[in-house]
Formats: C-alpha cells, structure tokens, sequence
C-alpha cells in the first residue's frame, strides 16, 4: 500500500536540505504504488516529496539515473533536488525519499495540440543514446503476464481474464516482430505520467517501467493512455500524436505495419498490470474490474496507417 507521509516524515527530510519547514502537506494525484505529496514551505516556495515504499533503493537509484538521462538530452523531466550531503534521495527503514521540483500546470490534455507536444517529445526521447540504466525487458510485458497467469492457477484464481491473458500471450509472443528500430521508451505513458501546461509537455514523470524496446510499442501505449474516448478510438488524437512525433523522427514502413499489434501488446500490458495490482498484489473490490475496460477494446481493429495518409 502507498505510504501515508506524516509532518515527521517532511520535517526529516527537509531538514537533510537547505530549504525551510512545510507549513503544509496535500496529496498529488498519480501514480499507484508510490505516494506522492505538495509540500508548502513557509518562504511561500513549493516542493514535492515522494516516498518510492514500493521500489527497492537500487531500483531507486536506477530510475533516478534514468530521468537523469532524459535530461541530459534536454527531454523534459523531472529530477531529484539534491540534499545537503550531494546526495538525490534519502533512505529510512528501507525507504528510499526523493525532493522533486513542483511542476506547475497539471497532467497534460488530450486536446490536439497537447498531443502534437507529446508526439514531439516522445520523438526527442526515441532518439536518445542508449544507457545500462534501462534493462532490454519491459517489467510489464511477457514476464508479467506469464507470473500472473503461474499465481492465479497456484492460488485457484478462476476468472475468465486470466484465461484470455494466456492465450493472448502465447498469440503475441509467437507474432512479436524482431526487426523493429530500438530506442529508450517509456512504457507507461498515460496522462497521470506526464505533466503539461498550455499544450505543451512539461514534464515526463515515472520511468519506473522504461525499458529499451520498439519504439513504436510507446507510441501506441501512449494512444492506449490518450487515445481512447468513450470506449472508441479518437483518430483526431492519433493523427496528432503522430504529426507531433514525425516532426523528429518519421515512423517507417515496418513500424506502420505493426501498429495495430503494438497497439494489442500495449493494451494487453495495461489489462494484465490492472488485474496484477487490483485483483492479486492489492486486492480491492472497488478496482477489481478496471482491467476490463482494455478487455473490451481488444475487439476493435483501427486503422493506424490510414488515419495518417
């Protein structure tokens, strides 16, 4: 479960920087394992404290090394405040602490032009070098999708998505194309992971499931994230997403022909991680049918190719 931050927990780790005491602590939405809160400081400044109790210090480390790189090549993130000691994040009880910048502007829209940015900046990042810090294996992919299906037949779990889970898998995995061009993706790109203002992309949060991959499998997650309304596909917002993005880097032929199944493997991904989280890791009976939602849209074939020619 998300750690519940007290006024202790902002007043220690405040006191590792050089900046004042919190006069006030508010929850920030996103995100579903690690809490997330606004700190208001008594020279009227604000900054934001999360509190990673659902990721190991070394994961830590790597992700903070992650956002590290995306910002040395001027992708817009966020990055860790530094503490008095040099150090970017604290740990206590095995918990690691980060300090992070208030971003203003809220998550990004889903208009066009918002889109338009967001195709934009996943192009800039696309084109990054490679770094160790991103592993060759997406954390949310076939492993997940094989240790869900492994648990829920071991624990007795009888529901009709474990067995629609198994059979996708074994579909996707024996049609995954080999040749796709690589690049530093994402992988989790929904409007809860990156921040905008006045349409534009401020800020690319949470690479907790970035991973070296085909770079058109991001460009699909984030239409499964900002595409959809109301149950159907929004072509208006495709043909954005990809304007914006071609405006750096031109998505191939190849690619073009495997959209429709990255599109699948990245729904897949999203229905398996909800059924994961909501119905195995933190059973809730209120979430429990979130997954559902990607199940219903496994049926419907969309034109990628042509909604932008």
């Amino acid at each position: 479960m998300p750690y519940e931050v007290t006024p202790q927990d902002a007043s220690w780790m405040l006191s590792l920087s050089s900046m004042p005491e919190a006069v006030s602590i508010t929850p920030l939405q996103g995100g579903w394992d690690n809490t997330i809160v606004l700190l208001r400081l008594s020279d009227g400044n604000q900054v934001v404290l999360k509190a990673w109790s659902s990721n190991t210090v070394d994961e830590v480390k790597r992700v903070i090394s992650r956002h590290l790189h995306l910002h040395a090549f001027s992708v817009p993130t966020t990055i860790p405040i530094s503490l008095v000691n040099g150090s970017l994040f604290a740990e206590k009880e095995g918990v690691a602490w980060t300090l992070l910048p208030y971003v203003k502007g809220g998550m990004l829209g889903k208009d066009t032009v918002s889109l338009r940015s967001l195709g934009e900046v996943m192009g800039k990042m696309h084109a990054i070098p490679h770094s160790e810090f991103f592993p060759e294996d997406y954390r949310m992919g076939f492993k997940l999708f094989d240790k869900v299906v492994q648990i829920s037949k071991e624990n007795g779990i009888e529901d009709e998505f474990v067995d629609i889970l198994e059979r996708e898998s074994s579909i996707l995995l024996n049609a995954y194309p080999s040749c796709l061009p690589l690049g530093v993706l994402h992988g989790d790109l929904f409007p809860d992971n990156v921040l905008g203002r006045d349409g534009a992309v401020t800020a690319i949060l949470d690479l907790e499931e970035a991973w070296i991959g085909p770079m058109a499998f991001d460009l699909m997650m984030a239409f499964v994230g900002f595409g959809w309304e109301n149950g159907k596909p929004n072509a208006s917002r495709w043909r954005a997403l990809a304007e914006g993005y071609q405006r750096v880097r031109t998505i191939s032929e190849e690619e073009l022909a495997e959209l429709q199944f990255m599109h699948r493997y990245a729904t897949m991904a999203i229905a398996c991680w909800r059924f994961w989280k909501h119905n195995i890791s933190v059973p809730d009976e209120d979430l429990s049918l979130r997954h559902l939602e990607m199940v219903d849209r496994l049926e419907v074939e969309i034109d990628f190719r042509g909604y932008i020619e």
